[in-house]
């Protein structure tokens, strides 16, 4: 598959990427690529992370109240309503 560089300077960038690590362009582009990849992968999974990490003892605080064996009925649920809903 062929990949024409049209902008000079990006075959510039290219060149002298390949050039400083003593590979080929294909190779340089590869590796940029798969770089810029990883780093927007990062970037993207920190919000997540840092949400994880807030809700973390609030899931530990659920945890330790274990499973209910209480059956859960339509009559339960009815006496969670008022007259007029909730």
């Amino acid at each position: 598959m062929a990949i024409h560089v049209k902008d000079p300077k990006t075959d510039a960038l290219v060149r002298r990427l390949a050039e400083m690590r003593g590979i080929g362009i294909t190779e340089a582009i590869k590796e940029a690529v798969e770089e810029s990849l990883a780093a927007d992968r990062a970037q993207n999974s920190e919000p997540v992370e840092a949400l994880r990490r807030k809700l973390q003892p609030l899931r530990d605080e659920m945890k330790a109240y274990g499973k209910s064996d209480a059956k859960i009925d339509k009559q339960f649920y009815d006496t969670l309503w008022e007259e007029e809903g909730m």
